[in-house]
């Protein structure tokens, strides 16, 4: 398309910039076709990704697998995003991948060959601790998708969906027309910045505080009774308009997220979430399942994520009534294209598919930690659940992030604390890992870690994270801006 602009240009001078690596051959063939000689510029300006936040990226890639195995278009746009990334970060990392994943390895390999193809472009200034990209796969931790959120940005994400920093509140009629499509981003909105990770129990009572600034700043802009008034109130209009803005949309946000929360229950389903993860009373988590399951006010897709987590974490329980569970949900009425989920769910990431002790049972050393955590006590019971990711950042920032699980691609690397790590999912990262990262980066001084998935995910496209890679092999574009599998 470009080359057929070139021999026949509307304009008479060409700047031309690429947001990636682009080949010297595509470069030669831009030039043939530039007979008219009107090109003045051509660059390279690494941004082939989508920036979420300073610490966390996405491609916007669902259904990246089939059988467990990289689609070929999804690999090659996750190797061009990566190198567009490490590129704008300026870093040529050592890399490292999951043992267990034959797909992270193929990404790693994949990623060294572009390193290496494009040396002089990696010619950066060199560290005495190289900084280092880990690669990790979703099958390592299926939970975490699959839990209701209550910090605000995750919980938006869960229960309203964030796309590109948007969010979009078209489907709700009691939502004005200017509400419709509501942009959450931090660089541009300061309440947003400093509430993003905030549990939703403090939301309430910052958007409060907010609203009072607001309302007293009103009462000020009301008051222009000399030409000072007059010329205070020009100069502070555009700040007094953008907090208007800013009142309505987390007023309109938080409004229907207690909506939902009250109308669906999710305070009781998120209670039975955690619990199911982080404690180990079988019969009591089944009992309390199978109440929530015949609770007529709990969506069907609440009650299906509870019957999944379960499966997860009694998968080989003497006791395990899954297909007990199963037959309640089928009477309640849920669709046979759901019903597979559950074993869609073991097939991605169950037990034999994982080398971690996610729960924490397997291991002594995994059960003492358990036993410490509940003498502790617990101050929040919706946030018992911690990723995974939060363990393996603890073990990366102590130099003891096992070589044998998350081995090097090339021999010889330095296993000291590296200041700079880059961590990315082949199967999606969540706003959760995100936060882990954030509150990491926080209190951890000397090193920055920025981490990346195919997509960021929330439950509902988790659900079509997994299906898609338990189906079939075909490959289409959707919406013009994610990859998925049909």
């Amino acid at each position: 398309m470009l080359r057929e602009e070139l021999r026949n240009p509307k304009y008479g001078q060409y700047y031309i910039y690429f947001s990636n690596v682009v080949s010297k051959q595509d470069v030669k063939y831009l030039a043939e076709a530039d007979e008219h000689e009107s090109v003045r510029e051509v660059q390279e300006f690494f941004g082939d990704y989508i920036a979420v936040s300073p610490h966390l990226f996405s491609f916007n890639i669902i259904g990246c697998k089939a059988a467990n195995q990289w689609n070929r278009k999804c690999l090659q746009r996750t190797v061009e995003g990566l190198t567009s990334v490490m590129l704008s970060l300026r870093k040529c990392p050592a890399i490292r991948y999951q043992a267990n994943s034959d797909m992270t390895y193929k990404l790693a390999e994949a990623v060294r060959q572009t390193i290496s193809k494009e040396a002089s472009l990696f010619d950066f200034r060199r560290t005495d601790v190289p900084p280092q990209l880990i690669i990790l796969d979703r099958k390592e931790d299926p939970v975490t998708p699959l839990l209701n959120q209550w910090t605000y940005q995750a919980m938006v994400h869960e229960l309203l969906t964030i796309q590109n920093n948007r969010v979009s509140l078209s489907h709700l009629p009691s939502v004005s027309k200017d509400l419709h499509e509501l942009i959450l981003s931090s660089e541009h909105d300061e309440f947003y910045a400093k509430n993003f990770a905030s549990n939703f129990g403090d939301i309430g009572s910052n958007i409060k505080e907010l609203m009072e600034e607001f309302q007293r700043k009103s009462d000020q802009q009301g008051k222009v009774e000399s030409i000072a008034d007059m010329k205070k109130f020009i100069e502070t209009y555009p700040q007094f308009k953008k907090m208007s803005g800013t009142v309505a949309k987390h007023v309109t946000l938080v409004s229907e997220l207690s909506r939902l929360v009250q109308t669906y229950n999710i305070m009781a389903v998120s209670e039975l979430e955690q619990e199911i993860c982080c404690q180990t009373e079988h019969s009591k988590s089944l009992q309390e399942i199978r109440a929530l399951l015949n609770h007529d006010k709990v969506r069907m897709v609440d009650k299906l994520r509870l019957v999944m987590l379960y499966a997860l974490k009694y998968e080989t329980h003497t006791n395990n009534d899954v297909h007990g569970l199963i037959d309640t949900l089928t009477k309640k009425g849920l669709p046979e294209k759901d019903r597979r989920m559950l074993g869609y769910v073991l097939n991605y990431g169950g037990q034999k598919k994982r080398s971690s002790d996610l729960f924490g049972t397997q291991s002594p050393i995994s059960l003492t930690k358990r036993f410490f955590k509940g003498l502790k006590g617990v101050e929040n019971i919706f946030t018992q659940h911690t990723p995974l990711l939060a363990e393996l950042l603890d073990q990366i920032v102590k130099s003891k992030l096992r070589e044998s699980q998350y081995p090097f691609l090339t021999s010889g690397e330095t296993r000291d604390r590296p200041q700079c790590v880059i961590i990315f999912i082949v199967g999606g990262a969540t706003y959760e890992e995100a936060n882990c990262v954030y509150t990491f980066n926080k209190v951890t001084p000397g090193v920055k870690v920025v981490l990346g998935g195919t997509t960021i995910h929330n439950s509902a496209s988790f659900f079509e994270e997994m299906r898609e890679a338990c189906s079939g092999p075909q490959i289409r574009e959707k919406d013009g801006s994610s990859y998925r599998m049909t």
